[in-house]
C-alpha cells in the first residue's frame, strides 16, 4: 500500500505452570525402624512420585531418595530429592546364668545383649546384667549406638519355698551291706 511498515508492541506471554515443586516432610526424615514419615507435595492438579504413587501425600517407612513431579497445567515441575533414612533397631535379648525357677535364698543373673544403654524393669537398673532374687517378670529396654530402642521379651523368674532345700537334721543309715545302703534322715 503506502510502503510503510507498522511495528506492533511486543506481546508478553505468561505461562502458568506448577512453579517449583517442593516436598514438605511431616517430621524427621531419619527415624528408627518401625517409624514412618509423610511427604507432601505442593499444590498441583496431579502428582507422580518416584515410588510410583500419584497422591499429593505419601507415607514412607523405607530408606530412599524421594522426588515428586507436580503437574499444574502444561508445565510439570520436578522437586529436589528428599532423603529418608531408616535406622535399624538394636538386638535385644536376655540370657539367664542358670534356671529361672529356684528356691528362696537363690538367685539368677540376667544379662542383656550388648548395647549402649539399658533400663531394667522392675528396679530401673541401668547395667547390662542384674541379679534376680525375687519372683517377677524381668524385662529390659536397650538403646543401640544409633539411638534406637527395643524391648526384650520378658523373662519370668519364680522363687519357691522348698521343703527339700534345707539341710537334713539327722542322718540315719540302715541296711548297710557291701552293695547298697538305705539312707534316711529325720527332722
Amino acid at each position: 500500500s503506502s510502503g510503510c511498515t507498522k511495528v506492533s508492541s511486543p506481546a508478553v506471554v505468561t505461562i502458568v505452570g506448577a512453579g517449583t515443586a517442593t516436598i514438605t516432610p511431616s517430621g524427621p526424615t531419619t527415624f528408627c525402624q518401625g517409624g514412618s514419615v509423610s511427604l507432601t507435595a505442593n499444590t498441583g492438579t496431579s502428582y507422580l512420585w518416584s515410588n510410583g504413587a500419584t497422591t499429593k501425600t505419601i507415607t514412607v517407612s523405607s530408606s530412599g531418595s524421594y522426588t515428586v513431579t507436580v503437574y499444574n497445567g502444561a508445565t510439570p515441575s520436578v522437586s529436589p530429592a528428599t532423603s529418608v533414612t531408616v535406622l535399624s533397631q538394636p538386638t535385644s535379648t536376655i540370657s539367664a546364668s542358670g534356671p529361672t525357677t529356684f528356691c528362696s535364698g537363690g538367685s539368677v543373673t540376667l544379662t542383656a545383649s550388648a548395647n549402649s544403654s539399658y533400663l531394667w524393669s522392675p528396679g530401673n537398673q541401668t547395667s547390662q546384667s542384674i541379679t534376680a532374687t525375687t519372683s517377677g517378670s524381668y524385662s529390659v529396654v536397650v538403646t543401640g549406638s544409633n539411638g534406637c530402642t527395643k524391648a526384650a521379651t520378658a523373662v519370668p523368674v519364680t522363687v519357691t519355698t522348698c521343703g527339700g532345700c534345707t539341710a537334713p537334721y539327722g542322718l540315719v543309715t540302715t541296711n548297710v551291706n557291701s552293695n547298697s545302703a538305705t539312707v534316711s534322715w529325720t527332722n
